[in-house]
């Protein structure tokens, strides 16, 4: 299991950096196809595709970083910024709304923004110390970012690979199942909600997880590999 994608999302910075798009939007795409994209990803493929002169991918793009992080605050003044642009003022200002709406305050006593980007902060550090194979290290710095953005599908889901990779199935089953119960259509968490209920000794669960995979995204060679298995074992 590939845990940390960060180094090819951190390439694609320095190509947006460089006003290669074309190259940012290759390196991101290749996250997306395998299916290993979070919201970084997405809100940096909306700004390239902004770039380029394509607004309607471009929204498509920041739409799903929003729904993988709805406190994403950059997301949210890109997306009004395009609208704006496109004459689309009113969706533009309750684009702004909602990005203004996070400066309110956080649990924590941070400004709701600040909370989020020490969230990030700390979800990189968690990806740099699972590269270094520092799992307990890693998952100690996930669950920092989830208290600090407990709606944060996409850190939630990182902090149960990692859990999952140090064979702590049960609560990598709880937290992807608190996932997919806040996005229902992100694919990837379901995926391996199957796995974990798969790995805990439930297999039906597993199979009903993974068959929903298929009617939201048919052919993924993931999912039919996992239900190749469980027929075989069945056997």
């Amino acid at each position: 299991m590939r845990i940390s994608d960060e180094p090819l999302i951190n390439q694609a910075r320095e190509r947006f950096a460089l006003q290669d798009y074309y190259g940012a939007v290759h390196l991101l795409q290749e996250l997306v196809e395998a299916g290993r994209s979070f919201a970084d990803c997405h809100h940096l493929l909306g700004l390239c595709y902004a770039m380029l002169g394509q607004p309607q991918r471009a929204l498509d793009h920041f739409g799903r970083a929003l729904e993988l992080n709805p406190r994403y605050i950059e997301a949210h003044i890109h997306r009004g910024i395009l609208l704006n642009d496109l004459g689309r003022t009113e969706e533009a200002a309750e684009a702004f709304r909602r990005a203004a709406d996070q400066n309110q305050r956080h649990a924590s006593g941070f400004p709701a923004h600040v909370a989020a980007n020490l969230a990030n902060h700390h979800a990189l550090l968690g990806a740099a110390y699972a590269e270094a194979g520092a799992l307990p290290l890693a998952v100690e710095q996930y669950r920092r970012a989830v208290a600090l953005g407990p709606a944060f599908a996409d850190i939630r889901y990182r902090l149960a690979r990692v859990l999952l990779e140090m064979g702590d199935v049960l609560t990598a089953r709880e937290e992807l199942e608190r996932v997919v119960a806040d996005r229902p259509n992100f694919v990837d968490a379901l995926a391996s909600l199957g796995l974990a209920r798969y790995l805990s000794g439930d297999a039906a669960g597993a199979q009903q997880v993974w068959r929903e995979c298929l009617l939201t995204r048919p052919k993924n060679a993931r999912v039919e590999a996992y239900l190749a298995m469980l027929e075989r074992a069945a056997e």
